[in-house]
């Protein structure tokens, strides 16, 4: 068969991603922030848009009011540009609904109940009157750890060498005050010999807060002991053999450090009253104040309100009036043409933002319908869904619906959540009953060791015969897995935990304290808080 080259011209359809589409679907996934940000962008790049800086629309989002337009500015655009939806697609290179599958042939987003309202009002809920009008503006800026430890070092370290070696200790701090790089390439880059950086090092260490410049957990620790005078030899050896009270070991930290149970459970118990991140508090950034994007309250008549948060909406307007003025003084056809590419762009840059929140408000809408006995009973009635499911029952594409949850939050009678949060697996029901969502089978194991006593403490096989009595068919390395991430010990810690020391008076909880280096600190937990019996 001899292979030779042709033409064939073949007829077909396909979604042609123009940048106007692209830009509406990054527009959809854009947390809050992020959107305020873009838009900004865009109106310092296109003369045509301004930012609507009055109050909020009243009128409900199924009726948004005048496409975005200034009000009483001059409608020129029929004279000069195609604002035939066909015509203006064409000169798009594809059909405006395609910047969201959601508003192609589909069905409606479904109704929440009866009754339930979806705009974008004012929040009416009942915890959305003006508590938090003006929060952020009662926020004031901590001074800094480096100012902190500057003002103190000052004497200790003068002149230009003094401040540059004082600069370079500082900056070789962590969040909670630890000294992150080794102490000989800090002597490398300032030029000291060790004996030096280790002088430098003596005098950081009587800085406040005590324990800062410490370079592993034992020695912020050893710090704050000896600034109270407890650093005693049966105290060392408790605070150097830090990983053998990490596994309990209580009989070996008795004989290192020559002490009984009663005199171990004190000792204990002062570690328990030192900081092990002493910088903690200091420069601590301002908390973002985060409008959520979905506001939910109850209705009087048993239904939900659901309400795009209309503080939190970015409202870009296009000033008509301006573009008319340039339109019509314009003399060179490419002024004409500028005026006219930046005109469309405006228009889809609002049609964009409209269509991202009825998208949002849709998804949101379904989310409640389908997780209402979460609102109405807590964690305990949250059923499983997914993106598909979400997307076949409003008519979009399985993609949309992920963006459109994506870094978006909803503000509930339970509190604030992320849209994701609602989205779980499903763990299969005994007798082919209603499936149970992860989160609520995580719900119910925390509740099931919340439960056990200190004389029966259950393990992972004993809590899937509770979860099969309930009704939940769920694995044992399943569940397994769910206490790891709900950070609950196996059930001998448990045991051991709960176990009075031998001749001792306290009983030893968790609190999370690490082992080693400062690298180690997120990872390896000690249990150091003693709670009187």
């Amino acid at each position: 068969m001899a292979l030779a080259a042709k033409l064939v011209i073949r007829q077909g359809q396909s979604m042609v991603l123009t940048p106007q589409l692209l830009q509406a679907i990054k527009l959809l996934q854009l947390p809050t922030l992020e959107l305020s940000a873009f838009i900004k962008d865009e109106i310092e790049r296109n003369p045509l848009l301004e930012m609507d800086a009055g109050p909020p629309p009243e009128s409900e989002f199924g009726a948004p009011a005048e496409s975005g337009t200034s009000e009483g500015q001059e409608d020129w655009a029929s004279d000069h540009l195609e604002t035939d939806p066909a015509a203006l697609a064409a000169n798009l290179g594809t059909e405006i609904a395609n910047a969201f599958d959601s508003h192609a042939a589909g069905p409606a987003a479904p109704e929440v109940d009866s009754g339930a309202s979806l705009s974008m009002g004012t929040w009416t809920g009942a915890s959305g009157e003006s508590g938090m009008e003006g929060f952020e503006t009662n926020l004031v800026a901590n001074e800094t750890l480096a100012d902190h430890l500057r003002r103190q070092a000052a004497p200790e370290f003068p002149g230009a060498r003094g401040q540059i070696i004082l600069t370079v200790f500082i900056d070789a701090l962590d969040d909670a005050g630890y000294l992150i790089e080794p102490l000989e390439t800090l002597a490398d880059r300032l030029g000291l010999t060790i004996d030096e950086a280790e002088a430098c090092l003596k005098k950081l260490h009587g800085l406040e807060p005590t324990g800062v410049f410490a370079r592993t957990l034992a020695e912020c620790l050893a710090l704050q002991l000896i600034e109270r005078g407890r650093y005693d030899p049966a105290m060392r050896a408790l605070v150097e053999n830090l990983p053998l009270l990490a596994k309990r070991d209580y009989g070996a930290l008795r004989r290192l450090c020559g002490v009984d149970a009663e005199d171990l459970a004190d000792m204990v118990k002062e570690l328990r009253r030192l900081d092990p991140k002493p910088a903690r508090g200091f420069g601590a950034a301002p908390a973002d104040v985060t409008a959520p994007d979905v506001l939910i309250a109850a209705a009087s008549d048993n239904s939900w309100r659901i309400e795009l948060n209309a503080e939190a909406l970015p409202r870009v307007l296009v000033n008509e009036t301006y573009a008319a003025r340039i339109k019509r003084s314009a003399k060179r056809e490419e002024d004409r043409v500028f005026v006219t590419t930046q005109l469309q762009s405006a228009h889809w840059l609002v049609k964009s933002v409209e269509q991202r929140a009825r998208t949002i408000l849709s998804v949101a809408t379904e989310i409640v319908r389908r997780q209402d006995a979460f609102f109405a009973d807590g964690v305990s009635g949250l059923r499983p869904m997914t993106l598909k499911a979400v997307a076949d029952a409003i008519g979009v594409h399985e993609s949309t619906v992920s963006r459109a949850a994506s870094n978006k939050t909803m503000l509930t009678p339970r509190g604030l959540f992320e849209m994701k949060y609602f989205f779980t697996n499903a763990i299969a029901a005994t007798d082919f009953g209603e499936a149970h969502s992860a989160a609520s089978v995580r719900h119910r194991i925390k509740q099931i060791v919340d439960a056990e006593s200190p004389q029966d403490v259950l393990s992972d096989d004993v809590i899937v015969e509770r979860l099969s009595d309930a009704g939940v068919v769920v694995a044992r390395r399943t569940v397994a897995k769910y206490r790891e991430s709900l950070r609950i010990p196996s059930s001998v810690e448990r045991r051991r935990q709960k176990m009075m020391p031998p001749g001792g008076s306290a009983a030893l909880e968790r609190r999370h304290f690490s082992v080693g280096s400062p690298g180690a600190r997120e990872d390896d937990a000690i249990d150091l808080r003693l709670v009187r019996s």
